[in-house]
């Protein structure tokens, strides 16, 4: 029924924006995420540290806003086939937000003041998203996870080198959103127009400026 969605919804926007979607531990979480010696992290400088908390806040934010696309684009899609695909998808991104989110404590840093702002931005996007029809919303997914694909890769090259933790938790974030991105290719995505693309990675570039400063 609409309303037990709606209901749905509501609970999980309110989970997303505090960062905790999902009810498994982060220990359960880290399953295939390296864990160093809990002293590795002495050997960041502060100027580092503070560095690689803003770039997993920035991470933060992005999985807020998939958070949000996910269950806007789910809410409006036309089949039950790609309203499963997109929760399944917000699913795993969960995981991913609450991996991030551990790590900016262990970094001694603090997630964005604007989550909520993020994931509501987010929601009325992906509901219009799947409004447009279920080939868009898909090409819509496909198009995010390539441009945060490309975005991932960028920290892993900009990370301190001895932060192997949070090296890990972004490359397992990076073959996720590889997966994600294929399997809406496999299910029928449709290709965006160059104008959308290039909006999207306008977007895409506030959301991580911003989310580095505050």
């Amino acid at each position: 029924m609409l309303a037990d969605r709606l209901i749905s919804a509501f609970d999980r926007a309110l989970r997303a924006a505090v960062g905790a979607p999902v009810k498994a531990g982060v220990s359960q979480l880290r399953a295939g995420v390296p864990e160093p010696l809990p002293a590795s992290d002495q050997f960041l400088s502060p100027a580092e540290r503070a560095h690689a908390a803003a770039l997993m806040r920035v991470n933060h934010v992005g999985e807020v806003c998939a958070q949000g696309l996910y269950h806007g684009q789910a809410l409006t899609a036309g089949t039950p086939q790609t309203r499963a695909h997109m929760e399944r998808a917000a699913a795993e991104e969960g995981e991913h937000l609450a991996l991030c989110a551990a790590r900016i404590g262990e970094l001694g840093g603090r997630v964005s003041l604007l989550n909520p702002l993020w994931y509501a931005g987010s929601f009325v996007l992906g509901a219009a998203a799947g409004r447009a029809g279920d080939a868009v919303s898909l090409g819509f997914v496909a198009e995010t996870e390539r441009q945060v694909e490309a975005h991932l890769e960028g920290h892993l090259a900009s990370l301190p080198a001895e932060d192997m933790r949070s090296r890990a938790i972004v490359a397992r974030m990076r073959n996720d959103e590889a997966r994600h991105r294929q399997d809406a290719t496999a299910a029928g995505a449709a290709a965006l127009p160059l104008p959308a693309r290039l909006a999207m990675k306008v977007m895409a570039k506030v959301m991580t400026t911003l989310a580095y400063r505050a």
